[in-house]
């Protein structure tokens, strides 16, 4: 499964279907990641520069660095409404209940 990586100049689709994301760059750089699903897991890495545009696979988890305050995966998996089961949450992650409800607290 890859990534599309797109240049500016070339014309976007007037719509993207709802199940992907896109992250245009107007400025500067910034690093794009996201893991495959099972049973690989494997890191998918691409920094995109003024100009580019990046398209998320549907239903990876995905994240940003270079820009401060947003790497959402937390957010995602902690703060979701309707909350993930703390069932689930404790055996994905392999902690105690405590420590899921107390994350869950914080978003």
């Amino acid at each position: 499964m890859e990534s599309i990586l797109v240049k500016h100049r070339t014309p976007l689709p007037p719509a993207l279907p709802i199940s992907l994301a896109f992250t245009p760059r107007t400025f500067g750089t910034i690093a794009l990641r996201f893991v495959t699903s099972n049973p690989d897991n494997r890191l998918i890495s691409k920094v995109l520069y003024k100009g580019d545009v990046f398209v998320f696979p549907e239903g990876l988890i995905h994240f940003q660095l270079n820009n401060p305050g947003v790497i959402t995966i937390a957010n995602a998996v902690f703060g979701s409404k309707p909350a993930i089961s703390t069932d689930v949450l404790t055996k994905a992650f392999q902690v105690d209940k405590k420590v899921v409800d107390y994350l869950q607290s914080q978003f």
